[in-house]
């Protein structure tokens, strides 16, 4: 089978990159790097050691080659909101990126991760699916345990009434 390669992202691109147990977001800005947020103990590549960042509130801007970041990690292009919201324009994305590089900024595993950066970037809006999809899930399990619940209170309240 015939497997077409990975097209080459064009600055301005979102790049998603396939960690364990996540995704990790870059924007591609050209001559194979990308601008990422990492926390400041994350060693380039690490992959699930950048777990880690889901323990602190600070994070770094960082421009690094998108092969150092990735790692052993597949990664694909995905400007999967293209059709919600307009890019803004290649040059706008990069130089407002390329302005943010080295500097520390707060970094929230709900509100401020690397998927709302990369968004906020392309698009003006940040926004992550990632949290968005977890706080479903969550809430999707919890109505489901609720109704578990209320299933074995109803179940053992009409066995007691049979006894």
């Amino acid at each position: 089978m015939w497997v077409s390669p990975q097209p080459e992202p064009k600055p301005g691109d979102l790049i998603e990159i396939f960690r364990p147990f996540y995704r990790h977001w870059a924007i591609y800005v050209g001559d194979g790097y990308v601008i990422h947020l990492a926390p400041p103990s994350e060693i380039a590549g690490a992959g699930a050691a950048s777990i880690m960042s889901t323990l602190t509130d600070k994070a770094i801007v960082k421009k690094e080659l998108l092969y150092d970041v990735a790692g052993r990690d597949k990664y694909q292009v995905n400007n999967k909101h293209d059709d919600k919201y307009s890019p803004l324009p290649p040059s706008k994305i990069i130089q407002r990126a390329e302005e943010l590089v080295g500097q520390e900024v707060l970094y929230k595993l709900t509100s401020e991760n690397c998927e709302h950066f990369v968004n906020e970037l392309r698009y003006g809006v940040p926004r992550s699916d990632q949290v968005r999809d977890a706080i479903m899930a969550a809430g999707i399990a919890g109505v489901g345990l609720a109704a578990v619940g209320l299933i074995g209170v109803l179940f053992s309240r009409n066995k007691r009434q049979k006894q």
